[in-house]
């Protein structure tokens, strides 16, 4: 069905846009530097409560796609294990391992209230941080045996858990191995880390140790005594980041307590507190924010990233409950401590979940009550760093979550109108989310220069030059835009190719090869400079991708921001048709569901090896999403001719899909690159 597009955009452009010359970014800045995990952040300005709905939304499906996990993996089996049990005055321990995957073990400790009945009891998830002992550490600044005991002692149900690497929960190790807090950190930062490769699938430390926090929270609710309504959980550093991203996509939580954390300088130094994509939209501070109007408690440091607590985050995040009407459902507070999650910070949250968690008191801090932690020897899971015989290793798990994608995608495959609709419903967030794209036409400004208009006396065909970007955002698109004589009844046609605009222009800056045959086939047409990255950018190492976006993810965005500023005021019903030749030609087919039609030259396309790597068309996760040919089949079904080379891009599913959809006309392939004349034939018969 074609979109409504504006080809009054030409004299459109010629009058009103230019007055937002001035708010153009002088050079584009996405050339001049890379964003990284200490680049200050801003907290977007808000508006109304429904702005913000949309705005977490989006958050959520981000760290979704971003993990992994999108759509959202089918559970296997906890096959949960508790053993072990010590029995104190008024708590009890014991030690814990259950598969969040298949043949991959989660271990930790459930504390549990004695002496107070059977419950239903308030819960607590307590991830650690990157303490050397990990939930084992019980230190002056930071202790998670002392807080899972004290709300054990307020009668509280408290887990903790190792996060990847750590103590109990890694891959079999070598005989002989001796796994030490010296080597938990080493061990910890290993998973998908040797190549870029797993990137491609979304594969990654955070996501994994993500998943694990679902399940733990499944693991709790698989609790018979345990309250499902009020559970909540608390961690500090890296266990902080694996509280506001459990709390940003879990709504079976109650409350949560990031320590420690949230900051608007640095977002988190490991890779289990990154992954592709995250935060080049968003930061630590909206993601902790998307939880609202849960309750929750910020606990920040004087001695580190987060000595801004108290002026610049916390009121950051209130701005958002304050859309809710729920200030009084979060607290914010800041002591004068390097980073920790020592007593002091403890008490605070004590008194915060006893409040909206059991009821109890008014939210000041509780008092710590005396403890005393068990030997190590006690609280270890396989203390012989034996895992059971089922254990998979890490290279086992990458190609099993890899095979659950696929999965996945067959399951989602269309065979109809039906299927169709349901698989665009599914997919098209996620080729969203990993293209980074932002698709919204309001910000899109344009400016033309009026030196530039150069008209074919004979023809009577008009070449203009346009600059055109988006508000805000530092891009710079070069384009020239060709306008027949009479350019009514037309299609709109993007023109790319990977050698730039200059390909499409002859001496006097008139049109010419294919851009001359369109206009002369009373077709309009802008084409564009492909954006380019400096040489020196590393655009498949995890932190780049985390914060930025990689070269291709810029030639999409650049292709929307084109379609976004062609759709001006005042609509007609022709289409917009999208042509990329050379490399341009994968640009274009990511970019098919943006447009009408599209001819996509694909020859330098494979996607036979499932870990194959290339930076100059790298976009982490697009396994995820079906690759070219998920891309292309979000565009269903609309007209496509495929330029596909000799095999290594198989196009053979696409075409399968246009034949259930009863639309074989719509879709070509084609294994050489037709010509001009062919091109201009095929766009000429769309209507």
């Amino acid at each position: 069905m074609p979109v409504a597009i504006y080809l009054v955009l030409f004299s459109f452009l010629l009058t009103a846009v230019s007055s937002n010359a001035d708010q153009l970014s002088a050079t584009d800045q996405r050339t001049v530097g890379v964003k990284t995990l200490n680049t200050p952040r801003t907290f977007p300005v808000i508006k109304s409560k429904d702005q913000w709905k949309n705005r977490a939304a989006e958050i959520r499906e981000q760290i979704l796609v971003s993990a992994g996990l999108w759509p959202m993996p089918e559970k296997t089996p906890l096959n949960a294990s508790v053993f072990g049990k010590i029995a104190h005055e008024d708590y009890t321990v014991e030690k814990v391992y259950f598969e969040s995957l298949p043949g991959f073990f989660v271990c930790g400790n459930l504390y549990r209230p004695m002496g107070r009945g059977h419950g239903p009891f308030a819960a607590v998830l307590n991830p650690h941080g990157h303490w050397p002992e990990g939930r084992l550490v019980d230190t002056t600044n930071g202790s998670v045996a002392a807080r899972c005991i004290n709300f054990a002692k307020q009668g509280m149900i408290a887990f903790s858990y190792d996060m990847v690497g750590y103590n109990d929960t890694h891959f079999p190790l070598p005989p002989n191995y001796k796994h030490t807090p010296e080597t938990f950190y080493a061990t910890h930062r290993h998973f998908a880390t040797n190549t870029p490769a797993p990137m491609l699938w979304n594969i990654n430390l955070m996501g994994l140790q993500l998943w694990n926090s679902i399940r733990a929270l499944d693991f709790l609710e698989e609790l018979a005594e345990v309250d499902k309504m009020h559970i909540a959980i608390t961690g500090a550093s890296g266990g902080g980041t694996q509280t506001f991203m459990l709390g940003a996509i879990d709504d079976r939580l109650a409350e949560q307590g990031p320590v420690v954390m949230v900051s608007h300088t640095m977002q988190g130094g490991c890779g289990c507190e990154n992954m592709p994509g995250l935060r080049v939209e968003f930061s630590n501070m909206e993601i902790a924010a998307a939880a609202a109007p849960r309750p929750q408690i910020m606990v920040g440091a004087s001695g580190d990233w987060t000595k801004d607590m108290m002026t610049v985050e916390g009121p950051a995040v209130e701005s958002v409950y304050k859309l809710f009407d729920a200030t009084d459902l979060l607290r914010f507070v800041r002591y004068d401590s390097n980073h920790n999650y020592n007593k002091t910070s403890r008490e605070a949250v004590y008194g915060w979940f006893d409040k909206f968690l059991m009821n109890s008191g008014d939210g000041a801090p509780v008092k710590e009550a005396a403890y005393t932690k068990d030997p190590d020897g006690d609280l270890r899971v396989f203390p012989d760093n034996k895992l059971p015989s089922q254990a998979i290793s890490e290279q086992e798990l990458i190609n099993y979550l890899i095979e659950r994608t696929r999965k996945q995608l067959e399951k989602l495959t269309p065979h109809g109108k039906a299927s169709l609709a349901e698989y665009k419903n599914i997919l098209q967030p996620a080729w969203k989310r990993t293209l980074q794209l932002d698709v919204a036409n309001k910000e899109v400004l344009a400016t033309f220069d009026p030196k530039s208009n150069v008209t074919d006396d004979f023809t009577g065909c008009t070449s203009t030059h346009v600059t055109i970007g988006r508000s805000g955002k530092g891009d710079r698109i070069s384009a020239v835009m060709f306008r027949p004589a009479q350019p009514a009844n037309n299609n709109l046609v993007i023109l790319l190719s990977d050698k730039g605009k200059t390909n499409f222009l002859d001496s006097k800056g008139l049109p010419s090869g294919l851009a001359r045959e369109l206009v002369d086939a009373n077709q309009s047409v802008i084409t564009f400079d492909l954006f380019s990255a400096p040489t020196n950018r590393n655009q498949v190492d995890l932190f780049y991708a985390t914060y930025n976006k990689t070269t291709m993810q810029e030639r999409v965005q650049d292709i929307a921001t084109v379609c976004a500023m062609a759709h001006g005021p005042g609509p007609v019903t022709n289409k917009i048709v999208l042509i990329g030749e050379g490399n341009a030609g994968l640009a274009a087919i990511l970019a098919a569901p943006l447009v009408d039609a599209v001819i996509a030259d694909c020859r330098t396309a494979d996607n036979s090896d499932l870990f194959r790597v290339r930076p100059d068309v790298f976009v982490p996760g697009l396994r995820s999403i079906g690759d070219f040919i998920g891309a292309a089949t979000l565009a269903a079904p609309n007209p496509i001719l495929v330029c596909a080379g000799y095999n290594k891009l198989s196009v053979g599913p696409l075409k399968e899909i246009y034949k259930d959809l009863h639309s074989t006309r719509a879709f070509q392939s084609e294994y050489a690159w037709p010509n001009d004349q062919a091109i201009v034939k095929w766009v000429a018969k769309l209507k």
